[in-house]
Formats: C-alpha cells, structure tokens, sequence
C-alpha cells in the first residue's frame, strides 16, 4: 500500500470519528435544552432520512467527478451541519419562534445530507486507485478503522461533553475572539467541528485516480428506474434477498440498540450519558471481535450458516433487564457485540459478492445503503413511539429482543423453503461462491 491509500485512511476515519462523536453532543444537547425524550431518537432518523431520499442520485454524484473532491464538498457540508447546531442557541432562533430540538434535529440532518455522499465515494475510490489483487485486505482496513472510529467517537463524545474536561476547554481563551461557549455540548461541537475540518485537510491530497467519470445524468427519472431495477435484481436473487435481509435488519436494529443502552444504562445501572457512551463503544468493540472470529472461521459458500446466531444475539439482549452491575453488563455488551459481528460479516461478504456479480459494485453498494437507511428508519421510529408511549426501557429491550430473534428465525425458514424449491440454483450459485473464496 503506498501514500495515497493513508491518506484516503486517514480523511475516512476522522469524518467518521467526528460522526460518532457528534450523535453523543447532539444528545447532550437535546438534554442541555429540555427536549422531550422521543427526540433523541430522532436524531438518527434525521440523519438517515438523505441515504433513502437519495439513494437513486448519490452514487451518481460520486461517479461524475474525482472522489476525493466529492469527499471534500461532504465533509465541508457536513461542518455546515455541525457549525448549525453550534449556534443553536442563539437568541435569534427565539425570536422567530422556532423551538430549539427542531433546529437541532435539522442541523443534524444537514450533516447526513454530507454523510449519504460521502459512502459510495470512500469505496468507490478504493476500485479506481487500486489492483483487484488488493481489495479485500483494503476493505478489511476500511472496515477496521471504520470500527475504531466509532469506537473511539462514541468514546470521545462522552469525553468532550463530561463537566471536568469541558470546563477545562471552556477555560482555554483565545486572544481577540468571543466565542460566548458555555455548555459541555457546544464545545463538543467546536472541537468536532475542527475534526471534520482536519478531514476535509486530507482530502485535499487524496491523489488523482486517473479515471474517467461519467457526466453526472440531467433525468432523474432515469436514475430512479436504473436504481429501482437494481433494487429487485437483488431482492430477486436466491442468495443476495437471505444476506440483505440479514444486513438491513442488523442495521435498523444496531441504530436502535444505541439508544436502548444510553436509556438501559441511565435506568438500570445510574450511570449519566458521559459514562454510558463507554457501553456504546464495548458493543463495537465486541462487532470488531466476532467480525475477526468469523473472517477466519466461516468461508463465504458457508455464510447462511450463521443464521442462528442472529436468534441467539436476540435472546441474549432479552437478558438486560436481570443486569444490575456494570462488570456484567460490559461482558453482556461485549457478547451482544461478538455476535452481531459474527453474524452479520459473512452475510455482508455474500451480500458485496451477489452484488458485484449482479450490477457491480457501485449499484450494489447504493442499493445495500437505501434498505439498511431504510430499516434504520422504521426501527427508530417505532422506537421513538414507544418512547413517547413512555413505555418501560425493560419492556422495549424485550419487544426488541424478540423482534430481532423472530425476525432472524423467519429469514431462517425463507432460506429452508427456498434450498426445497430452487435447490440446484442455490447450489450452483453457493459453488460460485465458494470458487471466489478458494481464489482469495
């Protein structure tokens, strides 16, 4: 790997170290200024809501010019977002008597709008920049880092809006600039506002690929029926409709079960959100070790076979509502997150592997993001309902465990009937598979 492929690294995993950081400072904010709880959730679902709405145009976007351009315009829109909720709490937004969690909830999907078009640039670059050869190990790192950095960013925004460390920025003062700075969510924001900033640094100095990109297509119409054709290309393959169904469910549930902890963790262990954040981050360290366990463990012609683990995942989480102490909830977490990761890596291989073969991976990726985003935003906002039925956290984590162990064991049974009714396909298409994983 050379020079180019560190930078490409480094602008990917401080943008998104600056978004894990920021979803913990948003909620420090909705908090700071007496938002009614069914918000919080909506954070998230603003966020999403550009992946799904764009879907058809993004990838487009991110084909008709350099990636590391797009890469720079995203996260120079993404610091607009960020910047937004900044000043939030200006007395102007008063006078026009806009309540303050909207404007936050907007600021939030302002910085979305950045992320939807930043993905399909960050692997898409990794096809044009490097040899075929090279791809699966830069995938691994690009997975890696991105694990880290929500490991980290969750971390850090817990850090950042903790009393003791805020006091100590809010105390830094900068000759000649007013920044009128005074709440631990706001310096948060401003710090991660400069992380979105040294990202943008980075992509300056992404080099050129050399490839030419398509111009971008005045019709959307055409663009939307490219994408829905996509769309049912995958849904109608006997292997690509098990894994994205498995991927699109793990993803609507992992946004979900973010803010079940931070709810759990205050509820059942007394622990503030400065604190709980150290639980978001054991899950994704967790996702990182079962995700190693089954890179090494289970082959792609083999990837179905991790279905009852998804079951399982579900009936583990069930056992929050008996934890008491924070030593058994962290090995709890750990566990919940070994097991999503186990679980949802191969499905994910066999997921990338139909898509490539099927439209490559540009149309792949795009239509991946709009059902996992799309999944994102159902789950959270059912969550967000019962929250605001004010339904017990132990009642939700019950209704949650069940979902995902039920809907898991129902994928499982969609894959029995089709292995009876397409049994030489399946076989021709799990012999392909398993040709690709004897190559690599």
């Amino acid at each position: 790997m050379n020079r180019g492929f560190y930078i490409i690294m480094a602008a990917q995993f401080f943008s998104a170290l600056a978004d894990n950081a920021l979803l913990i400072a948003a909620i420090s904010m909705l908090r700071d200024i007496q938002s009614p709880a069914q918000y919080e959730p909506l954070l998230k679902l603003f966020f999403t809501v550009s992946y799904v709405a764009l879907a058809a145009f993004v990838g487009a976007f991110a084909d008709s010019m350099a990636k590391g351009r797009v890469m720079l315009i995203s996260n120079t829109i993404k610091i607009a977002g960020c910047f937004m909720m900044l000043v939030a709490t200006v007395p102007m937004l008063d006078v026009l008597g806009i309540p303050l969690y909207y404007y936050v909830l907007l600021s939030y999907a302002i910085v979305g709008l950045g992320a939807a078009a930043y993905s399909p640039a960050k692997y898409g670059i990794l096809t044009e920049y490097l040899p075929h050869d090279k791809l699966v190990i830069a995938n691994g790192w690009i997975e890696g880092l991105t694990v880290a950095a929500i490991i980290l960013g969750t971390v850090l925004g817990g850090v950042l809006i903790n009393p003791t460390v805020s006091a100590h920025l809010m105390a830094i003062d900068l000759p000649a600039i007013e920044t009128s700075i005074d709440t631990p969510a706001e310096v948060a924001m401003l710090v991660i506002s400069l992380l979105y900033l040294f990202a943008a640094l980075f992509n300056l100095f992404i080099p050129d690929t050399g490839v030419d990109h398509k111009p971008l297509h005045r019709n959307p119409v055409y663009l939307m029926h490219e994408f829905w054709h996509c769309v049912r290309l995958l849904w109608r393959d006997k292997l690509g409709q098990i894994s994205l169904a498995v991927t699109t469910l793990f993803w609507g549930a992992g946004a979900t079960l973010q803010f079940i902890v931070l709810k759990w963790a205050d509820r059942a262990l007394g622990l503030p959100l400065d604190k709980a954040t150290v639980l978001q981050g054991v899950v994704a360290l967790g996702i990182a070790v079962g995700a190693v366990i089954a890179a090494k463990a289970v082959s792609l012609d083999k990837s179905v076979k991790v279905l009852p683990v998804g079951i399982t995942m579900g009936i583990v989480v069930m056992g929050m509502i008996f934890v008491t102490g924070l030593p058994v909830a962290l090995v709890m977490m750990v566990a919940v997150g070994a097991m999503a990761g186990f679980f949802v890596v191969p499905m994910n291989a066999l997921l990338q592997h139909r898509g490539h073969i099927l439209m490559g991976a540009g149309h792949s990726i795009a239509v991946q993001n709009f059902n996992e985003n799309t999944s994102i935003l159902a789950m959270l906002g059912l969550y967000a309902l019962l929250v605001y039925l004010d339904l017990s956290i132990y009642v939700v984590i019950v209704i949650f465990g069940v979902f995902v162990s039920l809907t898991m064991f129902l994928v499982g049974i969609w894959h029995r009937r089709n292995m009876r009714e397409h049994g030489e396909e399946l076989q021709q298409l799990l012999a392909a598979a398993k040709n690709i994983n004897a190559h690599h």
